[in-house]
């Protein structure tokens, strides 16, 4: 069974637009857990504007299953001091931007990048998973070997939006293209022995594509089952998603 990750950034999002105490994402995440999300996805951005310190530290003490941390790779803002002061299970590098509305892509990743290399050895002396977040090609999962990753999470926004494009049509070439980039990337990540992970524009259409890529272990969804929640409950979102999974 492929692990669900459930990112609950955007129900930070809708608090924190009036500045208020609700919705808690901390009780979004037990409802997830109980619609049966394996694990619980937060990123705490340099400018906290969604996810809160106080947020990460009572998820840590609440969340059952596996608390993942997507954060910057970089010193500055506080994130990294605070992922280290909390040791979530999981901790994601991804790239960040200010000026973004979410993450634009995957993070540039090079063997000899020696900062990289220091943050990665770091969060995994704390006992932190590390995985980083990397577009679908094999020379980023070799780099991110090589760099002492534990996991890649592949970044499949490219994929979503030629879903998207094509309505999921298979002749379509655009989404063969995306598939073949995907399973490439995969089959890499297998020779290295990386753990694959993969996340970002994943919804209830179009991540059955997803399900043939060798040695998948984890998804990671966020905007999707939120969407869907807001509709019909958080539980029963989670528990639709699951079921596809499966």
């Amino acid at each position: 069974m492929i692990h669900l990750g459930v990112n609950i950034d955007h129900v930070a999002t809708v608090r924190q637009a009036r500045r208020s105490v609700e919705p808690d994402p901390v009780h979004a995440a037990v409802l997830a857990e109980l619609g049966g999300a394996d694990g619980i996805t937060v990123h705490v951005r340099e400018d906290r504007r969604h996810i809160q310190d106080r947020d990460l530290r009572l998820l840590r003490q609440t969340v059952r299953g596996v608390l993942n941390l997507e954060l910057a790779p970089r010193e500055g803002g506080g994130v990294l001091e605070l992922a280290l002061e909390v040791g979530p299970d999981q901790v994601c590098l991804v790239p960040e931007h200010r000026a973004e509305i979410t993450t634009e892509g995957g993070l540039a990743v090079s063997a000899d990048d020696q900062r990289l290399r220091a943050v990665i050895e770091r969060l995994r002396a704390r006992g932190c998973l590390v995985s980083l977040f990397i577009e679908p090609e094999p020379a980023a999962v070799a780099a991110a070997a090589a760099l002492g990753a534990d996991a890649v999470e592949l970044h499949t926004g490219s994929w979503a939006e030629a879903w998207a494009a094509c309505r999921g049509r298979d002749d379509d070439p655009r989404l063969a293209r995306e598939q073949q980039r995907l399973l490439a990337a995969a089959h890499e990540a297998g020779a290295r022995g990386l753990r694959l992970h993969a996340g970002h524009g994943l919804n209830y259409h179009n991540v059955r594509g997803l399900l043939v890529l060798p040695g998948l272990r984890e998804v990671n969804i966020g905007h999707s089952i939120v969407s869907r929640a807001v509709l019909v409950g958080i539980e029963r979102a989670v528990r639709e998603m699951k079921a596809l999974l499966a």
